[in-house]
């Protein structure tokens, strides 16, 4: 392999790891959205155990989601940083 084709490769892989990142915190933060709305709709209508447990459940699979996603975008600026320095 040519230095031109590690080049190639790693921007790629920055590419699709952007593309992961992007898309995991639109899913996380839309997850949290989704439980604000069952939060209000749950206080004005009627607060039980259905909306306790659906809260529950989308708000660790929101963490679980976007908390990789959010590291992930921030590596990968991060390298976009660092390569813009070293040239």
């Amino acid at each position: 392999m040519t230095n031109s084709d590690d080049a190639n490769s790693l921007l790629i892989r920055r590419q699709q790891a952007s593309l992961i990142a992007n898309t995991g915190r639109k899913i996380g933060y839309s997850i949290f959205f989704l439980s604000l709305i069952i939060f209000a709709i749950g206080l004005t209508v009627e607060f039980n155990n259905l909306v306790a447990r659906t809260l529950t459940v989308l708000l660790i699979l929101g963490s679980i989601v976007l908390a990789p996603s959010i590291l992930l975008h921030y590596a990968v600026r991060g390298a976009e940083r660092e390569e813009k320095e070293q040239n």
